[in-house]
C-alpha cells in the first residue's frame, strides 16, 4: 500500500513538472522589447559591416570584402522577421509607422537589399569604380530605407 507521504510526493512532483512545462512553452516568443533591441542590433552590425567592407574593397581585399556581404545579405533576410505587429512602439525604436503601412514596400527593400548584397560579391573584383558601386549598391539601399522607414536622429 502506497502512503498518503508517496502520493502527495507524487502530486508535488506532477505539480512542478507542469508548472515548468507551462513556463517554458510562455517564454519560448520573444518580448517585444527582445524584437525591438534585435532588429536595432542588426541593423547596427550592417552598418559596422558596410564600412569594414568600405574599408577592406579600398585595400583590394576582395575575400574579406565578399565575407562581409554575406553576413550582411543574411542579416537583411533576418530583418523580415523583426516587424510583427506588436512591435510599433517603445525600447526607444526608430521604426516609422510607414513600414507597417507599407509592409510589402519595405519587405521588398529587406530583399532587394539582401540580393544586392549578392550581386555586389559578383562584380565588386572587377568594378572600374569600387567607390562608386558600393554606392549604388549598398549605401543606396541604407539612404532608400531610412528616408522612408527611420526617424530621422
Amino acid at each position: 500500500m502506497i502512503s498518503k507521504y508517496i502520493i502527495n510526493l507524487i502530486k508535488y512532483i506532477f505539480f512542478i513538472l507542469a508548472l515548468i512545462t507551462f513556463s517554458f512553452s510562455a517564454n519560448s516568443e520573444p518580448s517585444v522589447e527582445e524584437i525591438i533591441k534585435g532588429r536595432k542590433a542588426l541593423f547596427s552590425k550592417n552598418y559596422s559591416t558596410a564600412k569594414k567592407v568600405q574599408t577592406f574593397a579600398s585595400k583590394g581585399d576582395f575575400e574579406k570584402v565578399k565575407s562581409l556581404m554575406i553576413e550582411m545579405s543574411e542579416n537583411y533576410k533576418s530583418l523580415l522577421e523583426y516587424f510583427p505587429e506588436n512591435s510599433k512602439e517603445g525600447f526607444k525604436t526608430e521604426s516609422l509607422p510607414a513600414i507597417w503601412e507599407n509592409k510589402d514596400e519595405f519587405n521588398n527593400l529587406m530583399t532587394k537589399s539582401s540580393n544586392d548584397m549578392i550581386q555586389l560579391t559578383k562584380i565588386i573584383e572587377t568594378s572600374d569604380d569600387v567607390k562608386g558601386t558600393l554606392g549604388k549598391l549598398m549605401w543606396a539601399n541604407c539612404k532608400a530605407c531610412h528616408s522612408k522607414f527611420r526617424a530621422p536622429h
